[in-house]
Parts: structure tokens; C-alpha cells; sequence
């Protein structure tokens, strides 16, 4: 199948847009077959820890475009919280058809000039932006729960940069292992009535099941998923040693690993599209 677009993923889609963070090449064709055993579209993204994880952009973002264009269902690579610009000429000339620029650490006219900048940069090019205004919390181990995007704010930023998807703070935060986060569904729903671009939940880790449906009736179209799955790999890998202490062929671990990826995000995108 072509490679999918995230635009015409979330235009098409009546419901939630599920966008899994791969870490590597498991975790793409973990998450594609669980998109593909439902029939759904998927996003896998490729953060700049990521890279940086890697030591350069190429290799996993070619490997994850590889995996999205052998899928049976219609899978969008997208390029998650880059802060440098160069890092985001690179995904476009590597072939990612989406970004997340994110330069929410900067002081709000310094944010929207860059962000403004990359945008037109993508938008010559084809490729679809997304950025985050008042940073959600979690990233560097910090959480920030309490943040939260105001609606004129968030109308004005997008005016300003002409980006195509916007990332709010609602009570989600970064890299959370429990699910416990509390979202402010009354101000999704006032975002989505005031901004004119699809609206992004970060942080969705830590949203329970049932705040997660609920904030896509709202009008969250796309909800970014890293840590959750992480979680679950790694327990199968470890459930997986625990049980055979003798494992040296790394393939084993790493497929129940791949596995409890495919059932979570099988899982998590009913939830969506429920």
C-alpha cells in the first residue's frame, strides 16, 4: 500500500487517530499489526529522543517507512518533537510526510516565529505540520498536570503559524506509567469549537480508558501513545527472561515484547474508535 499521509488519515477518520511511538523496529511492526488485525489506519512516530536513541534519523526512519508501505492498512511516519529545524529538513528529505515542530521551551513570539518558518519550509514541500502551544507536562521526567492551552491563545497561534494541527495542554502529562491523569473534557470541547485544525492529546499514557473515548467525543482527533507501550514491552521481554533463564536468542524475548505491543494497540484503538 502507498505510504499514507497523516492529513488524510485524520480527515478520513470519523473517530480518534492512534499515533504509536516506535523506539525501534518491534515496536513499528508491533504497532502496525495491530492497526492491520483491525482494519485501521495508524500513525507510527519517531521522536528526536528516539533518534538521538539511534544516533541518527535514517535508520529507523527508513525502516518504519518500509514497514508502513508493505501494510495492509494505511500507516502515516511522522517525525514527533523535534526542536531543530535541521532535524525537520531531514525528515522531509528522507520522505516523512508529517512533523511535530516543537518549540514550546521558547519564549511565545520566538515559538511562533520558528514555528511559522517550519511551516512554510514543510508546506513547500508537501508535508503536514503539527506544534504544541504552553508545554504539556512529563518531558524530561517533569510533570506539569496543571497546565492548560486557553482557546483564544490557541486561535491566534494557529492564525499566526498556519500550522495544519495543534497540540493543547488539557491535563495530560509526558512519560507517566499509571493511569491516572485527569483531562479537562470541558475545555477540549471549547478548543475544538474555536480551532480550526485538528486538535493533538500528548501524553495519553497516562489517560484512562474511559477519559480517552471521552476526549475524542470532545474533539481530540489525534492521541499520541509512547510510554504505555513501553510499558507493556518490556514487561513481556522481562515476564519472558523470568521464565527461561537460559534465553540467549534475543528474537524470542524481543517477539513477546512485539507481541503485548500488537494486543495494547489493538486494544487501545478500539478504545479510539469506539
Amino acid at each position: 500500500m502507498p505510504l499514507a499521509g497523516i492529513g488524510d488519515i485524520i480527515a478520513s477518520s470519523p473517530a480518534g487517530v492512534g499515533a504509536f511511538n516506535v523506539i525501534q523496529l518491534e515496536h513499528a511492526t508491533g504497532i502496525v499489526a495491530g492497526a492491520e488485525a483491525l482494519g485501521l489506519p495508524v500513525v507510527l512516530q519517531i521522536s528526536e529522543n528516539c533518534v538521538r536513541y539511534h544516533g541518527a534519523l535514517a535508520p529507523i526512519a527508513q525502516a518504519s517507512l518500509a514497514v508502513a508501505r508493505a501494510a495492509a492498512v494505511p500507516v502515516a511516519v511522522h517525525l514527533d518533537h523535534a526542536t531543530r529545524r535541521t532535524l525537520v529538513e531531514e525528515a522531509v528529505e528522507l520522505g516523512l510526510g508529517s512533523v511535530m515542530f516543537d518549540a514550546s521551551a521558547l519564549p511565545d513570539e520566538e515559538n511562533v516565529r520558528a514555528t511559522a518558518e517550519v511551516a512554510a519550509y514543510c508546506h513547500a514541500r508537501g508535508v503536514w505540520v503539527e506544534a504544541e502551544l504552553g508545554e504539556v507536562g512529563g518531558k524530561d521526567g517533569v510533570h506539569a498536570p496543571g497546565a492548560r492551552t486557553k482557546p483564544h491563545e490557541a486561535v491566534d497561534y494557529v492564525a499566526r503559524t498556519g500550522v495544519d494541527a495543534l497540540a493543547v495542554a488539557v491535563g495530560s502529562s509526558h512519560a507517566m506509567t499509571t493511569k491516572d491523569a485527569v483531562l479537562d473534557l470541558g475545555l477540549i470541547a471549547e478548543l475544538h469549537a474555536a480551532v480550526p485544525v485538528p486538535l493533538v492529546l500528548h501524553g495519553s499514557s497516562g489517560v484512562p480508558d474511559e477519559t480517552l473515548a471521552a476526549a475524542v467525543r470532545q474533539g481530540m482527533k489525534k492521541i499520541n501513545i509512547a510510554t504505555h507501550l513501553n510499558k507493556a514491552f518490556t514487561g513481556a521481554v522481562r515476564d519472558y527472561l523470568a521464565g527461561d533463564e537460559k534465553a540467549v536468542d534475543s528474537r524470542k524475548y524481543l517477539k513477546a515484547g512485539r507481541a503485548a505491543v500488537t494486543r495494547e494497540v489493538e486494544h487501545l484503538l478500539r478504545i479510539l474508535n469506539g
